[in-house]
């Protein structure tokens, strides 16, 4: 139970993320960079009393833990949030499992990362368990489809996503970093405000802040959603999760997300799973179960 509860976080996070592309979807005229802004505001606010009950810790947060912070709000936060909208921006162009198909690559960044910088201990069953997931999260998104058939918003689109990709899987590794000097709390709400003020000042900066003022009811009831579904209540449940995790277990759980996805695109759309996206589906969901009973490398 120990264990199970920390994975359970990370899957359930992964599931809300999965209904994250689909709102986003709404918001493909706005600028990337104004969305980023408000809804890490927005979450910013609602964590600011949980940054006040760890000040003493904050205050006291060495080199290491200041460089993981900032980079998991720079890079994870600004940067990652924005390809990923960006990619989201082609909704015309580009399907949504398409998209989060790149994501199947952030374990790759993760996975590395978390045996350099972390030294977290992989075994060659973990290895091989990793390498299954990913590929069957692969087939669950792509189906049969050949990258051959794209167009230049496509590629376009998966260029923004694998951006994404690497953003996230580092900021995996730079957040577990951080969760092992502060609580998940502090850690969400320190990335949350920082995330924030970066991106008002690049909307200050680059002349999108018209466009922040002349949003309509529809698009700020939206970015409400995303803040308290798919954004900050996600995000917090996330590194619960990971502060309990190694990260390079966490970011396999996180494969719940392309499955979660494509089902969202029958269930919605139409799109029923082709027979080796099927397979694709039993290879994952076996893989990660396999996974939640090994043992922490930590």
């Amino acid at each position: 139970m120990k264990k199970i509860i920390p994975s359970l976080a990370i899957v359930f996070a992964a599931l809300l993320w999965s209904l994250d592309g689909l709102l986003r979807q709404e918001l493909y005229l706005i600028s990337p960079f104004v969305i980023v802004s408000l809804e890490h505001l927005i979450g910013a606010l609602f964590f600011l009393p949980f940054l006040f009950r760890s000040f003493s810790k904050i205050k006291a947060l060495g080199q290491r833990g200041w460089i993981s912070i900032l980079w998991i709000s720079i890079c994870g936060g600004v940067l990652g949030t924005y390809f990923y909208t960006k990619a989201l921006s082609y909704v015309n162009y580009i399907d949504l499992s398409v998209v989060v198909l790149i994501q199947k690559l952030q374990p790759l960044f993760a996975i590395s990362l978390a045996g350099v910088i972390l030294k977290e201990k992989l075994s060659k069953r973990f290895i091989v368990l990793a390498f299954i997931a990913m590929s069957g999260g692969y087939l669950v998104t792509f189906g049969n489809q050949s990258i051959v058939d794209w167009n230049d918003k496509s590629l376009i689109a998966a260029l923004c996503a694998l951006l994404a990709s690497f953003c996230w899987g580092s900021s995996t590794v730079l957040g577990k970093q951080a969760l092992k000097q502060l609580p998940f709390e502090a850690v969400a709400g320190l990335r949350l405000l920082i995330t924030a003020i970066i991106s008002i000042f690049i909307i200050i900066f680059s002349s999108n802040l018209v466009e922040l003022i002349t949003l309509d009811v529809e698009n700020y009831k939206t970015i409400i959603i995303i803040v308290f579904s798919t954004g900050t209540v996600a995000l917090s449940v996330y590194y619960y999760g990971l502060q309990k995790l190694p990260a390079s277990h966490t970011t396999i759980y996180e494969l719940a997300w392309p499955l979660s996805a494509v089902f969202l695109d029958w269930s919605l759309k139409g799109k029923t799973l082709g027979s080796i996206q099927l397979i694709g589906a039993v290879i994952l969901l076996a893989s990660m179960a396999i996974l939640t009973k090994e043992g922490s490398s930590e």
